[in-house]
């Protein structure tokens, strides 16, 4: 229904986004019309009245954050975007879902100006919400000092009924209501619509009594169109400090469209040139002319560019007077929101000897987050509940709770899914470098997160332990054997194995100076130190695989490649070859990825062309034939694991350096 405050205006400037929908998705062939014409309303109020953000600064870092969860109505936010005066322009709505275009089918980060990060998998946009509202309550925790408050902004998310059925959703909201993060508000598109037909076929969960449960605030709007009910319950949400909050919005897809409104055809497809034309006459819009937009609307929504710059401006009056009565303070800020590291943090990276270097690689692992810890405070994280098994704790920090934001050891809970989109949206937010910690055959719980992080190329650190059948008696279910493969084959991942403690320090090196995920995959069982003394070698795990050792007395007959724990049974393998007079060379793999960036001279220099090689990893062999070629062999596992102790695994298993031993003597032949 209509109210006082809806004027001509306000409807000329809703319709606006409406049109620009319609016509963007008509041209395209393709896309989702139904949603964006649906949730006009609620964009206007929200980006007309609530929403602190500078169309000419996207990067403001006092900005709300808004994240379309409901990836696929992206003409939404592309159409507010263009609106308000962002650096989107009408050609860029025209050129909608085509070849380097502005305007993806979904939105992309670092893409758009505007858009805060990648969504269309749903579920994902509120756990990088969660993300983002944690970002800002622990770096306004950690930095507001009492009036001087320089970190305060709310996180505004809008989702779907698929965003509600995804089960991540119930992970990271779950998380929310614990963590009482007041300054994350959602809505919910309840258009009772899905692609196969009405919710009801699926979907009939109280979604109100649901959030309650989880600890939201929960209010409803009966009728999306409603411009005073939908800025009321904002309000009213803006001032509930201690809980997150869902408003549940009635709407109705397709708004304005004589035929297609309230039906699955308005959802994922165009609505026709005729039906389009119809619907701009029940709207009584003024042109037919595809992508008009009227001069007065135009004007309408670019006054948020002056209001913007406005609020920035305040700000950064709010920020200087803060950089005077604070400036070490603001000092550290800034360094942290420029990705910048505190000089002198390598130096705390513990040097792993004979005498302390025999240890799981998680067992280093741990040590190495705690040497560090003081020097690098914006690494903050912990582990889907096995923080005692992943050794991801930093000893003597507080934990994050709703009494204390600042806290830096983080207990995500059973929620591997849940902790990689949150890791997600606080690594988007900025100002953090969050790590997650589970056992690597729980990555498949996380996968999605994961493959959205590569994209995006955010700066997430996965903390994999109990990498291989050497965990030995908790059997198959939990034995990970083609993990290592699925997630080295995700563009723009970086996996380190580490060989032993030495490798495992200068992987959290790597990691932490990687601008982009990193998984490390370590150990729960006791690795050996590798004494390199022996060999003359360093520990080339920036380069990403690098020679251990060579045999003396010539050009090597065979290359020994491997990563992880089983590097020592190279490292065996090679002094029994040479005592049978076989002349080899022992190559660290600890990241394929690593190692593929080099220079095709340096990879040769280690893999040199033409000598046959052998290559041993507790794993699925796939990753491993790029570089052992035609005339290789791989030692690795094509079935799943078993329950035993981790050494009669790998003797069942014939992942032995008798069986390298074997293998590489018939390839020297």
């Amino acid at each position: 229904m209509s109210t006082s405050s809806d004027s001509a205006l306000d409807q000329l400037s809703i319709n606006a986004i409406r049109v620009l929908a319609m016509d963007a998705v008509q041209k395209a062939d393709s896309g989702h019309p139904g949603t964006p014409m649906a949730l006009a309303p609620l964009a206007y109020v929200l980006f007309t009245r609530h929403l602190r953000y500078n169309p000419k600064n996207p990067h403001w870092m006092n900005r709300d954050r808004f994240i379309l969860s409901a990836g696929h109505a992206s003409m939404l936010l592309y159409s507010v975007l263009y609106l308000t005066g962002y650096d989107l322009s009408l050609d860029d709505i025209k050129q909608f879902r085509q070849w380097e275009s502005k305007t993806p089918g979904h939105p992309e980060y670092d893409y758009t100006p505007g858009v805060e990060t990648t969504t269309g998998p749903l579920g994902q946009g509120i756990g990088n919400s969660v993300g983002m509202a944690i970002g800002e309550a622990h770096l306004g925790a950690s930095f507001n000092r009492g009036a001087d408050v320089i970190i305060d902004h709310h996180t505004y998310f809008i989702a779907s009924d698929g965003d509600m059925m995804e089960g991540i959703s119930h992970e990271v909201s779950s998380y929310a209501g614990h963590l009482k993060l007041g300054k994350l508000i959602g809505f919910y598109d309840d258009n009772h619509i899905t692609i196969e037909g009405n919710t009801d076929l699926t979907f009939n969960d109280d979604t109100a009594k649901r959030f309650e449960a989880y600890g939201w605030h929960v209010q409803r709007v009966e009728d999306a169109n409603d411009l005073d009910e939908i800025d009321a319950a904002i309000v009213a949400a803006k001032e509930v400090l201690y809980k997150p909050s869902l408003i549940i919005v009635r709407s109705h897809i397709g708004f304005g469209s004589p035929h297609k409104h309230d039906t699955p055809e308005a959802h994922g497809s165009p609505l026709g040139v005729d039906e389009i034309k119809l619907t701009k006459e029940a709207l009584g819009y003024p042109s037919q002319e595809p992508f008009f937009v009227a001069t007065e609307a135009l004007a309408n929504w670019r006054k948020m560019t002056d209001r913007g710059a406005t609020l920035e401006a305040e700000w950064q009056k709010k920020y200087a007077a803060y950089k005077a009565a604070h400036a070490a303070d603001e000092a550290e800020l800034d360094r942290r929101l420029h990705g910048r590291m505190l000089d002198g943090w390598e130096d705390l990276i513990p040097t792993f000897t004979v005498e302390n270097g025999s240890v799981a690689s998680r067992a280093a692992s741990g040590i190495v987050i705690n040497a560090i810890a003081p020097k690098v405070p914006e690494l903050i994280g912990g582990s889907a509940d096995l923080a005692t098994s992943t050794n991801t704790i930093v000893k003597g920090a507080p934990s994050i709770s709703s009494e204390d934001y600042s806290g830096r050891n983080y207990h995500f809970g059973i929620r591997e899914h849940g902790m990689g989109a949150v890791m997600n949206g606080m690594s988007a937010h900025g100002g953090v470098i969050p790590y997650g910690a589970t056992f690597l055959i729980f990555s498949d719980y996380m996968r999605p997160a994961v493959r959205l992080a590569c994209i995006m190329k955010r700066h997430v650190i996965y903390v994999y332990t109990h990498d291989s059948i050497g965990l030995g008696e908790d059997g198959p279910t939990h034995q990970p054997i083609e993990q290592l493969s699925t997630l080295r084959a995700i563009p723009f991942m970086t996996l380190i194995r580490p060989a032993d403690a030495s490798e495992t320090a200068e992987a959290w090196r790597v990691a932490l100076k990687h601008q982009g995920p990193v998984a490390l995959v370590l150990t729960r069982q006791k690795l050996d130190f590798i004494d390199r003394s022996k060999y003359g070698a360093a520990v080339g795990v920036a380069n990403g695989a690098y020679v251990l050792a060579d045999s003396p007395g010539g050009a090597p007959q065979v290359v020994l490649m491997s990563s992880g724990s089983e590097v020592g049974l190279i490292v065996g393998a090679q002094q029994k070859l040479e005592a049978a007079g076989i002349r080899t060379r022992t190559v660290s793999v600890p990241s394929m990825e690593l190692f593929a960036a080099q220079t095709q001279e340096y990879r040769d220099s280690v893999l040199t062309p033409g000598v046959k090689r052998v290559a041993i990893e507790a794993a699925h062999p796939m990753s491993w034939y790029k570089w052992v070629g035609d005339n290789g062999v791989i030692l690795g596992l094509d079935h799943f694991g078993a329950s035993a102790p981790a050494p009669e695994l790998f003797q069942h298993f014939g992942l032995t350096v008798q069986k390298v031993v074997e293998a590489a003597t018939k390839l020297a032949s």
